[in-house]
């Protein structure tokens, strides 16, 4: 690690510890020039599988558009963002473990229908409707009943 403040290419570690619930590192460092002390953070890079969307093209796996998702389903709707977040995070492990370095757009969109079900139920049915193509309103109807049977 090179030095922010004199860029000698000598540093050593004086203190590492676990942070973010474990996902990060952070270390304390000092440079053996001129005693500066600073610290950086480390994190696993961890590569998502590409996205094979619905029409075969396959393009690179977008956080950001599975937050939109979130947030367009439970728009108006009485969920904290804390639990959003960790919805999103819960998918993303589910991804990384099926490891494949390709996944169907299905499979996610069946990953947020799950966990929409257990945010709320009025933002399930409006991410299903667009999700499984709904047509008219017996569609929303079977859904529905479908939903309030369980």
């Amino acid at each position: 690690m090179i030095c922010p403040f004199c860029t000698n290419k000598e540093t050593k570690v004086i203190d590492s510890r676990l942070v973010s619930e474990g996902s990060q590192i952070k270390r304390r460092r000092e440079c053996t020039k001129c005693g500066e002390r600073f610290s950086t953070y480390e994190e696993a890079d961890l590569v998502m599988p590409r996205i094979i969307k619905s029409n075969g093209r396959r393009e690179p796996f977008d956080e950001e558009k599975l937050r939109a998702g979130f947030h367009k389903a439970l728009e108006k709707r009485p969920v904290e963002s804390d639990r959003i977040e960790l919805s999103i995070q819960f998918i993303k492990d589910a991804i990384r473990k099926v490891g494949e370095r390709e996944i169907p757009s299905q499979s996610i969109g069946k990953h947020v229908m799950n966990h929409l079900k257990d945010l709320d139920q009025v933002a399930y049915v409006r991410y299903a409707s667009v999700y499984q193509d709904f047509q008219d309103i017996e569609d929303f109807v079977d859904e529905v009943s479908e939903l309030s049977k369980k």
